[in-house]
């Protein structure tokens, strides 16, 4: 499988309404665990990580700046009945040598049974409208170029490929 890098041109945008019961907030370090689970839930088996406790070590590393000085503003989790159902995790500026000097996506995850209820564009929109206000305001992140759904999703928010 192939990465795609893709970037948009933050700026203001408008965030879906959450349904009633649900609630968006910026995650905090006591969140590690059941991100992790959420996380681990959320992909194929070994697609992200291989155990549940890797996918918590993962957490972790990110709010310990393994993946880059995390961006708790721009970050977020959506919780239903103190259960996270979808997250977003963003740092200042990833700290691989390709790719863009800008605020970045490390990840962007919704558990499997809330999909296709506009939870991934309600936190890229939140974090586009706080990338906006940056002096680069861009946001980039990568995808999986088979992610169909993932892919459709950020072109629908004006995500385009990076040379």
């Amino acid at each position: 499988m192939s990465q795609l890098t893709l970037m948009a041109t933050a700026q203001p945008t408008d965030r879906p309404m959450l349904p009633v019961g649900l609630t968006l907030r910026v995650p905090a370090v006591s969140d590690a665990e059941e991100l992790g689970r959420l996380y681990f839930e959320s992909f194929p088996p070994g697609a992200a990580c291989a155990s549940l406790t890797e996918a918590v070590d993962e957490v972790r590393a990110a709010f310990e700046g393994e993946f880059g000085d995390l961006w708790i503003e721009a970050s977020g989790v959506i919780e239903s009945q103190d259960e996270l159902v979808a997250a977003i995790l963003v740092v200042h500026r990833a700290p691989w040598p390709d790719t863009p000097d800008c605020p970045f996506i490390t990840d962007l995850y919704t558990a499997p049974s809330r999909r296709r209820q506009g939870f991934g564009r309600l936190l890229l929109a939140n974090s586009l409208t706080m990338a906006s206000t940056t002096d680069r305001p861009r946001l980039a992140l990568r995808v999986e170029s088979t992610n169909a759904p993932a892919v459709a999703l950020y072109t629908s928010l004006a995500f385009h490929p990076v040379a």
